[in-house]
């Protein structure tokens, strides 16, 4: 890629320094990581602290919630399963998920819970793999019932969508009382779907979803900090998550390092977005996906299940749904929404909407963090923040880097 010996220029990649020094010293981040790979060459760039009132800087080896960026890696365990045809795309689901086997369906989507017809058919593999499942957070009908009946039944907690403390055969019996808002396979909608997936893994191979992901993935790639929470004798490398107040940009602790949700092993490991992880974690899983799946001399996953993941499979009645709810999500709004497709747990961009080329796949996270690989650049793009989406703040520092870093690019 791009003439020298390397793909990017000096002076770009200095100007991307420049342009996240900015942010930092604006004081509306306290500090981020951020990486770019491509091919054998990486550049990091480290700066801030970890807390807002300085102290311990950020570190290549800092330790960041993943949230929502957690998608695009713990769907990797449904392709193993795949791979080794222990479940294919289009078996209902009902076999390993019984709770969710003969569904009511709201006849329209802001219906009461109990005006409801009988699914049209059972959910599939597939329809959790891409988010049309029937159940998800809908952004454009959020004064319709059901979104209160998520609370309301404690499927998630008032505090945005962490899941409950609860083990994920009660959060599945508890999701089981609730009709879907469409029918199977009918649109696209967020965030349970991957949920789901994480409890499915789990019972098709009889061992807890982390550690199957581990032994499959985590291990085999050297991710040696990724998992779903930050054992005592790393949590000094995991900053706090800030929530920013949106009136006065006061830093207010969301989540604490020491005795908060990531100090402990979770009851549930969240599909959807509980993983904590490192910069160079992550960069090793999406260059095995630009790799097609391959990592050094060994296969993490088939070359078809990784393409199948990385383009889009939602059609285009679904991929309209999924540009409405775009519109309606915060960070989204702030100006990261510019994909028009969806893979199988991220995005992938159907059309050219900003300085990424089409076919770039990745997703971002409501904690601050953003990762993207770039097949025809063969490039990956990292940018890690503590700091929550509650302000444009983090969201403006990801849209600076990615902008930044495809200008930088030589050649």
């Amino acid at each position: 890629m791009g003439n020298g010996n390397n793909g990017f220029s000096e002076a770009g990649l200095r100007r991307l320094r420049e342009v996240l020094e900015a942010h930092v010293e604006s004081k509306k981040i306290p500090g981020l990581v951020a990486l770019v790979g491509w091919g054998e060459e990486t550049h990091v760039e480290a700066i801030g602290t970890m807390r807002h009132d300085g102290g311990a800087p950020m570190l290549r080896d800092t330790i960041f919630r993943m949230a929502s960026t957690t998608k695009p890696v713990a769907v990797s365990a449904t392709m193993v399963l795949l791979d080794e045809c222990r479940l294919r795309l289009d078996d209902p689901i009902d076999e390993w998920l019984p709770e969710l086997a003969d569904r009511q369906v709201l006849k329209r989507p802001e219906s009461p819970l109990d005006d409801t017809v009988p699914a049209q058919r059972p959910i599939t593999v597939r329809d959790l793999l891409t988010s049309t499942c029937g159940l998800g957070l809908d952004m454009t009908a959020k004064g319709a019932p059901m979104m209160g009946a998520y609370f309301e039944q404690k499927v998630y907690g008032e505090n945005g969508w962490m899941l409950p403390a609860v083990e994920p055969d009660e959060w599945m019996r508890r999701l089981g009382t609730l009709p879907l808002m469409y029918q199977p396979g009918e649109r696209w909608l967020y965030n349970v779907s991957d949920d789901v997936l994480g409890v499915l893994v789990a019972r098709v191979t009889g061992q807890p979803f982390e550690s199957f992901l581990r032994e499959r993935i985590f291990d085999p790639l050297g991710m040696k900090d990724t998992g779903f929470h930050v054992p005592a004798d790393k949590i000094h490398r995991l900053p706090p998550l800030y929530a920013p107040d949106p009136q006065t940009g006061e830093f207010t602790v969301e989540d604490p390092a020491e005795g908060g949700h990531h100090s402990k092993p979770p009851a549930f490991p969240s599909s959807g977005g509980g993983l904590d992880s490192t910069a160079d974690d992550y960069h090793a899983y999406f260059r095995m996906l630009l790799n097609h799946g391959m990592h050094g001399t060994e296969r993490i996953l088939s070359r078809p299940a990784v393409e199948l993941m990385t383009g889009n499979r939602l059609t285009p009645e679904q991929l309209a749904a999924r540009a409405a709810w775009a519109r309606n999500v915060v960070h989204l709004a702030h100006g990261q929404g510019q994909h028009g497709g969806w893979g199988f747990g991220m995005a992938v961009r159907t059309y050219r909407g900003d300085y990424a080329p089409v076919g770039q796949f990745g997703w971002d996270g409501g904690a601050g963090t953003t990762t993207y690989a770039d097949p025809d650049n063969q490039l990956v793009g990292i940018l890690l923040t503590q700091t929550g989406m509650s302000t444009p703040d983090s969201a403006r520092a990801m849209h600076d880097f990615w902008t930044t870093l495809y200008q930088a690019i030589d050649g």
